[in-house]
């Protein structure tokens, strides 16, 4: 009974078999349904009742069932729910490799009556493959002279997965003298590449040994890493190189097992064991190294088994060929399996227009046609080009197109352009050409040059050498040839500008071609402090566009101006004496040396020495503010007539100094007449004019001085009528403080001061005297030389009558 069963089923197999191949392409479609890999037996992919518009009893009266395409049974059909189910867990990997997409093709047959349906199920990968290494360690051997930017390829990481889940990227460990470099291959596979950044040094360092990961794009990320050891060697100079870098080759998918699909050929200019190639696959895939074979004496390549364009059109391999010395050399094997549609589109250039003016749109910069040697659908052809570039591909006639610029173009963006032209035809599968042409753009001067900055500031000391570099000013221009060549220039002054008048050309040079600037002469910070004026910056484009800048030059101050005494004045036909009572307290202000500077700053900053004196220790002056004064009680054995030298020094680098000397006459009170003693004829100097408009300053203010003090007197009188004699007068107690005497212009001091000054009044007889303070300017007027008229007059150290 079980025999006769089997008997009948199988009999009924055969019958649907038989059914099925005269049925192919009968029915409907189904799907696609889509499923991941790796998913448990039983797992739902669809509810085949539903898609089939049927009720659950109607799958078990018409004898509904999955038959799938090879040997196993990967679907069930659950006819008491309808539901198609996972009946072994897929493995994508098994089922088709490195395919993509993986496509299970089934039937679902209706025997009641006898209908067939057309099914397929996708099965999409999963990350559950890590990236592998087809070995533990890389050992390149790579010569100490090898020059910078020399590419050493490595092996690239395998994985099994597909799509966003095989290698996306390669990682090096951190080194100072290797960059990597992730390639595509025309087949979406990545590969790394080491290039050389920093020159190798086989004494320092013989060998190298980093770290090389490859991550794929799954989530989460998976990695695999392999050692990479840099052998450093010296000798051998030159690496075998291929005659071409890239070969393509197709052949005919029946091709037989062992024909010779194209031998590759690399020349080494070394001698001896260093000049002998070997060629040797470089990682090759499972795929490849069960498909070809090469010959490591010849380089030739053959088929080990038959190729099958259904299972792979093309395989991609790069090819290895090292000499004796270690040196290697790679080139790259694309081999495309043809089926039936054994010739590709041709691309035929008949003009290509270069380089491109970048402002002219709608220029014609390539003319071609296309050819295809097959005919019908295998004979149509389609033509594009990039769509991100600004050109547009234009019809002209049949297969003829032309390449014409879409809008204006800019070289200061983009200089070159690399146009692929792609031909497919529209056979089965499709055959495609690309050819490269690459366009030059031109400049035209559209951009003016652009200073560095906006505004300079020099500083030029004064006194400086005649052709003395100051500064440069610099300005770039984004053209490109003539366009972007600058010339300097000084432009005249513009309304509004500083000092108009100044003759610039006669201060300062400009270079031409560099941007120099140069003084023609020296500066005089007391002259001319500081000045400003605009430099243009022209291109020599036709037209030209220029720019400017504002440059400002500020004079630094030296030294270069001794101190000038104002009083004592030195130019005075009669000397001047001061007058000393011999009743004068230690400390007695006998008179001030007033001087001045005419630098600035520092330089201008003065102090007081006393350089002599006929009797040491009688006087001192004080060093801020050139005051004379008494530094001990005078005796009766001290000489009436003193004679004191004073220095006057100021702060520069170096200091420089003037001296002057004073006159001193000792007497017993003011009330004695005074006959002031001339010291020899000299002869008249010019007036100095600083001088003269300080002496009429002085005098308007001693005048006003004067007014005041016999206001005072007169006040003072009143009130002490009852004072007789000169032990009545007070002295200041102590010392005034000491200022640094700062002279920043020409004449003008910076502080006042005040001084105790004893007058004399009434009748010889009776010596009366007053003590009275006014307060004095710190300008002192030129001593007059006058004589003191009987007792009622009286003339003070300083020059002045009363």
């Amino acid at each position: 009974m079980n025999i006769e069963w089997i008997r009948n089923l199988r009999q009924r197999q055969v019958l649907v078999f038989f059914v099925l191949l005269s049925m192919t392409g009968a029915g409907s479609e189904l799907g696609p349904y889509f499923i991941e890999e790796e998913v448990e037996r039983g797992s739902f992919v669809t509810h085949l009742g539903k898609d089939l518009g049927l009720e659950l009893a109607e799958l078990s009266t018409r004898g509904a069932q999955v038959i799938s395409q090879g040997t196993k049974e990967h679907l069930q059909l659950k006819l008491q729910s309808g539901d198609l189910l996972i009946n072994e867990k897929l493995d994508r990997e098994e089922l088709c490799g490195s395919s993509d997409p993986c496509v299970l093709h089934f039937q679902v047959l209706m025997e009641k009556p006898l209908e067939v349906f057309q099914a397929e199920l996708n099965v999409k990968d999963i990350n559950d493959h890590s990236p592998v290494f087809a070995e533990k360690e890389i050992i390149l051997k790579i010569p100490e002279n090898t020059p910078l930017g020399n590419v050493f390829p490595l092996n690239n990481a395998l994985d099994l997965d597909v799509g966003i889940n095989n290698v996306q990227n390669y990682q090096i460990s951190s080194n100072t003298h290797f960059l990597l470099l992730t390639r595509d291959r025309l087949d979406g596979r990545k590969y790394p590449e080491l290039v050389l950044d920093k020159e190798l040094d086989r004494e320092v360092e013989p060998e190298l040994r980093l770290t090389l990961t490859a991550w794929d794009g799954g989530s989460p990320p998976r990695s695999g890493t392999t050692q990479v050891c840099i052998q450093v060697v010296d000798i051998n100079d030159n690496a075998p190189q291929f005659q071409q870098q890239m070969y393509k080759v197709k052949i005919p998918e029946n091709s037989q097992v062992g024909s010779l699909v194209v031998s590759v050929s690399a020349s080494d200019t070394d001698s001896g064991d260093y000049g002998q190639v070997f060629y040797t696959f470089f990682q090759p895939s499972e795929d490849i190294s069960k498909t070809l074979e090469v010959d490591p004496m010849t380089g030739g390549i053959r088929l080990r088994k038959q190729v099958d364009f259904e299972m792979t059109t093309s395989y991609e391999v790069d090819i290895k060929a090292t000499d004796g010395g270690g040196l290697s050399g790679k080139c790259t094997l694309f081999l495309q399996v043809e089926d039936i549609n054994d010739n590709a589109p041709e691309v035929i250039l008949s003009a290509v227009i270069s380089p491109v003016p970048e402002n002219s749109p709608g220029i014609v910069v390539a003319v071609f046609s296309v050819r295809d040697a097959d005919s019908g659908e295998n004979g149509k052809m389609i033509s594009s080009i990039q769509e991100d570039l600004p050109f547009l591909l234009k019809s002209s006639s049949k297969n003829f197109h032309t390449i014409v610029t879409e809008g204006p173009l800019d070289r200061e963006s983009r200089d070159e352009y690399n146009i692929t032209i792609t031909v497919s035809d529209m056979g089965t599968p499709r055959l495609k050409t690309e050819h490269n042409i690459t366009v030059q753009v031109s400049d035209v001067n559209d951009n003016a040059p652009a200073f560095s900055q906006t505004s300079y500031t020099l500083l030029v000391p004064e006194n400086n050498s005649p052709g003395l570099h100051i500064g440069t000013v610099s300005a770039t221009d984004t053209d490109s040839g003539t366009n972007a060549q600058i010339t300097y220039s000084l432009l005249p002054p513009q309304e509004g500008d500083q000092d108009p008048q100044l003759a610039l050309a006669s201060l300062l040079s400009i270079h031409a071609d560099s941007g120099q600037l140069f003084a023609l002469r020296a500066l005089d910070y007391e002259a001319l402090r500081a000045f400003e004026f605009r430099v243009g910056a022209a291109d020599r484009g036709s037209p030209a566009l220029s720019s400017q800048a504002l440059v400002r030059v500020l004079v630094l101050d030296a030294n270069d101006h001794a101190p000038f005494v104002l009083y004592p004045p030195h130019n005075a036909s009669t000397p001047c004496t001061e007058l000393l009572p011999r009743a004068a307290e230690p400390g007695y202000l006998l008179t001030k040396v007033v001087a001045v500077d005419g630098d600035s700053g520092r330089n201008a900053w003065l102090s007081f020495q006393l350089l002599q004196a006929s009797e040491p220790g009688l006087f001192s002056v004080w060093a801020h503010n050139g005051e004379v004064r008494t530094a001990r009680l005078l005796s009766e054995r001290d000489a009436p007539r003193h004679r004191l030298l004073v220095l006057v020094q100021d702060n520069g680098e170096p200091p420089l100094s003037a001296s002057v000397t004073l006159h001193v006459l000792l007497v017993d009170g003011f009330s004695q007449p005074y006959l002031p003693v001339a010291e020899g004829a000299r002869d008249p100097a010019p007036p100095d004019a600083l001088t003269v408009y300080l002496v009429i300053a002085l005098a308007s203010v001693s005048s006003l001085f004067l007014f005041s003090v016999l206001v005072l007197v007169a006040v003072r009188l009143c009130r002490r009528s009852g004072a007789s004699s000169l032990a009545g007068c007070s002295l200041p107690e102590g010392h005034f403080p000491g200022h640094l005497v700062d002279v920043s212009g020409a004449g003008t001091l910076s502080h006042s001061y005040q001084y105790e000054v004893c007058l004399m009044g009434g009748s010889t007889s009776t010596n009366e005297s007053k003590f009275l303070k006014p307060i004095v300017p710190n300008l002192l007027p030129q001593c007059s030389g006058k004589e003191i008229e009987g007792n009622s007059t009286l003339q003070n150290s300083f020059g002045f009558n009363y």
